[in-house]
């Protein structure tokens, strides 16, 4: 079991201050404005999507505008959640076979494609999850409309475009006969002005709207946008083959005054 490395932290450790938290982002003026209901029926409409991970305080209200999304489409058989690699542990891409626990409870691993998924540049490590937080704060966000969830974690160490052209190709060949979401989880720059943030963050989100990978790439080469899950990013949008769809983009200085700012964007992907 992977228990919690940043409960307390990024997001509070009881249940129900956790809940409450999740409401009031998707409450907050910068969030969707109310709480959807889950679609019990899936419509299969949402195929991926990019989100945030930083503290729930900043980054929460950006990244319910994803999930108020998820739910009202319904929720598929599994989820493939993809994170970047910020403690340097691990392999190219680490994936691991133990099931992760948040204060919400157990979340499974979908150990058929999880299998299908562990070759070539993909190996288990453990330790490469254990204090990575760019997947566990995804975790409660889903679990809040359905506890009985099952996750593909994913860590990449090396975000170059082959590793992420490859990785892509391994999912899309893991998930052809399965109902699956695919998640990125990554903040996009990284303690600049805020006006640098906006300016240089949605030109980087425009080429990913128009499925622009190596465009995008180019732009994060020229150090223009700090975005720390690129790879994981790029991964999304190749192996969904979706249309990326803006829902909302803010920064931590909307949040909160101060001089520099992380930048957030809420994307989904549509079939």
């Amino acid at each position: 079991m992977r228990m919690p490395a940043v409960a307390g932290q990024f997001y509070p450790s009881k249940v129900d201050d956790l809940r409450r938290m999740i409401e009031d982002s998707f409450l907050h003026p910068l969030g969707p404005g109310r709480v959807p209901a889950i679609n019990s029926l899936r419509r299969g409409n949402v195929i991926g999507g990019i989100v945030p991970h930083a503290g729930y305080f900043y980054s929460g209200p950006v990244a319910a505008h994803f999930y108020s999304s998820l739910a009202e489409d319904g929720y598929p058989e599994t989820f493939i959640i993809i994170g970047p690699n910020h403690t340097g542990v691990g392999s190219a891409v680490s994936a691991t076979t133990e099931d992760y626990y948040t204060p919400f409870g157990r979340v499974r691993i979908d150990e058929e494609i999880n299998r299908k998924i562990i070759r070539d540049i993909v190996d288990v490590s453990k330790e490469a999850h254990a204090f990575e937080h760019s997947i566990e704060v995804q975790l409660p966000f889903l679990q809040y409309f359905r506890e009985d969830i099952k996750i593909v974690p994913l860590i990449m160490l090396s975000q170059h475009y082959e590793f992420a052209e490859a990785l892509a190709g391994i999912i899309k060949d893991a998930i052809k006969d399965h109902d699956a979401v695919v998640i990125a989880s990554s903040d996009f720059s990284h303690y600049v002005p805020k006006a640098m943030a906006y300016r240089n963050d949605l030109m980087a989100i425009e080429r990913l709207l128009n499925r622009d990978i190596k465009g995008f790439y180019e732009y994060i080469e020229n150090g223009d946008v700090t975005a720390c899950g690129y790879g994981p990013i790029a991964t999304v949008v190749m192996a969904t083959g979706g249309k990326p769809k803006l829902l909302k983009y803010a920064t931590s200085g909307d949040i909160a005054k101060m001089s520099e700012v992380v930048g957030y964007a809420s994307i989904v992907i549509e079939r």
